[in-house]
């Protein structure tokens, strides 16, 4: 029996669950499940409504205002605001799932007012969590080599060095039309068929904002600790820099990190922590393309929790992007 549940067919509908339809494919959505980042929700109500409870975290206390209206039909739902850096810790239990949308709500940009959209003007903002670093503060406060290298390693952008000179040059920087403003004034004209000129360094701005990295490896460490015995763990991301880190992790929780020389001697090896349900990414069908275009970067990995214990092995060779040695301030 197929697993689909039902969609809205507005794509400029406020938020559309990417990818859900094939995480209900490659996990057991029974018994208690975490979603880690609860945002509009979508994930949260597919689980419930598929007999689940779900304990659903997020750190901007505003989605939780939001989801008012419809969550008090769920008695077996429970909302606790937090970073799913600390889910274990949040969920209080073992649980038999937990999934994760890394890709920023569609709610949050539709909100001119929390600045992570090119698209639309704002103040510079990008907190998810509505406190700490701003985007404001990184752009008029960082030094030129700072913003560069947030620029090329957090957002892959190869034009850095000169969008952060030219970022220095138009100071102060205050609201996302502005920097939008200035980041344009470097780049040539982008083809109208490809990605907005903006889009990689709003990209790798909110990420240092928000710790996304740091949060990413470890909510990845917290969900191994959190999850029993033959529990799953989907995990959605949206580029290339957080899939690689998904798949390195999965991979060498899995022991699937690949062999040495025959020649080197033997090394012990921990007891995997989990194995591979999905060996490749799975990406979006036509059919979810058509209808919800968000879909196109998406790709969802699944993993199976073992009996072996959580145990810290180290973050070494799991992709992830190092600033310079510099504090972000």
């Amino acid at each position: 029996m197929s697993t689909k549940v039902p969609r809205e067919t507005n794509p400029d509908a406020p938020h559309l669950p990417v990818l859900i339809d094939a995480i209900l494919d490659n996990v057991a959505p029974q018994g208690v499940w975490v979603d880690g980042t609860f945002g509009a929700g979508g994930y949260t109500k597919a689980f419930l409504d598929k007999g689940a409870s779900v304990i659903a975290i997020d750190r901007d206390p505003l989605v939780f205002e939001m989801a008012a209206d419809w969550a008090a039909n769920y008695p077996n739902l429970t909302l606790k605001r937090g970073t799913f850096s600390e889910l274990d810790e949040l969920a209080g239990e073992l649980v038999d799932g937990v999934v994760l949308d890394l890709g920023v709500s569609s709610m949050q940009l539709d909100q001119a007012e929390r600045g992570f959209s090119f698209l639309r003007d704002g103040p510079l903002d990008m907190r998810m969590g509505q406190e700490g670093l701003s985007a404001a503060d990184l752009v008029n406060d960082g030094s030129e080599v700072l913003l560069a290298d947030i620029l090329f390693q957090y957002g892959e952008e190869r034009a850095s060095r000169r969008i952060a000179k030219a970022i220095i040059a138009a100071r102060p920087i205050t609201t996302t039309a502005k920097l939008v403003e200035v980041i344009e004034s470097v780049l040539p004209q982008g083809n109208p068929s490809k990605s907005h000129p903006a889009t990689r360094s709003f990209q790798a701005l909110r990420i240092a904002v928000n710790d996304e990295f740091g949060q990413l490896i470890s909510g990845l460490e917290a969900a191994e600790r959190a999850l029993k015995p033959g529990g799953e763990l989907a995990v959605v991301t949206f580029h290339s820099l957080e899939d690689r880190i998904v798949k390195k992790y999965l991979q060498a929780r899995a022991g699937k990190t690949g062999g040495g020389s025959r020649y080197a001697p033997e090394q012990q090896v921990d007891a995997p922590t989990f194995e591979l349900i999905t060996r490749k990414a799975v990406t979006a069908d036509k059919d979810e393309l058509a209808l919800n275009p968000r879909s196109r970067s998406a790709k969802l990995r699944v993993g199976r929790r073992t009996d072996a214990p959580a145990a810290d092995k180290g973050r070494a060779g799991l992709g992830l992007p190092k600033l310079t040695g510099q504090e972000l301030l």
